[in-house]
């Protein structure tokens, strides 16, 4: 990498420093490509990156940005996982360790709050921003079909009456 190169890199490690809500770091200890690429593909999946950067210009890229508690555990064979959902990235990235031990979770930030190991994995066990929408319109929509089945219970009511009326007349 030439200087212009190590620049670039840097500047686009800091834009995406400043727009995503959490940052996973995570140690390799030699994942074959083929694992790597199905990380990538679940992050992806999940709106979340996964990238390998170089502990050097990771920690030029995290000065002056809330995330700079990170740059202690820039050490050997790091890669960072982000994403603007503070979930998705620590999800994909601790279900992707459990089976895969060449994988480990070291820590990660959200926002100004530092986070170790054990923090990104209660992190991960957290629904995901989608779970909590879906659950949120769930309770909105509970007490709306209630109120209908209350409002038509008693027209229903007098139907029966009705056809309990109609069918001693009949006998």
């Amino acid at each position: 990498m030439d200087r212009s190169q190590k620049t670039e890199a840097v500047a686009e490690l800091n834009r995406t420093f400043s727009e995503v809500g959490v940052v996973v770091v995570a140690r390799n200890h030699g994942l074959t490509v083929a694992e790597a690429d199905e990380l990538r593909n679940r992050m992806r999946e999940a709106g979340a990156r996964y990238k390998v950067a170089k502990n050097r210009l990771a920690k030029l890229a995290l000065e002056g940005t809330d995330y700079a508690s990170l740059a202690d555990l820039l050490v050997g064979p790091t890669a960072l996982a982000t994403s603007e959902d503070p979930v998705a990235a620590a999800k994909v990235v601790v279900n992707f360790a459990k089976d895969h031990d060449k994988l480990e979770v070291v820590g990660g930030a959200m926002g100004s709050t530092a986070l170790d190991a054990d923090g990104v994995k209660s992190l991960a066990a957290l629904p995901s921003l989608d779970e909590l929408r879906a659950k949120i319109v769930g309770l909105v929509q509970a007490p709306a079909t209630k109120v209908a089945t209350v409002t038509q219970a008693p027209a229903a009511q007098l139907a029966r009456v009705f056809g309990a009326y109609g069918a001693k007349d009949a006998a």
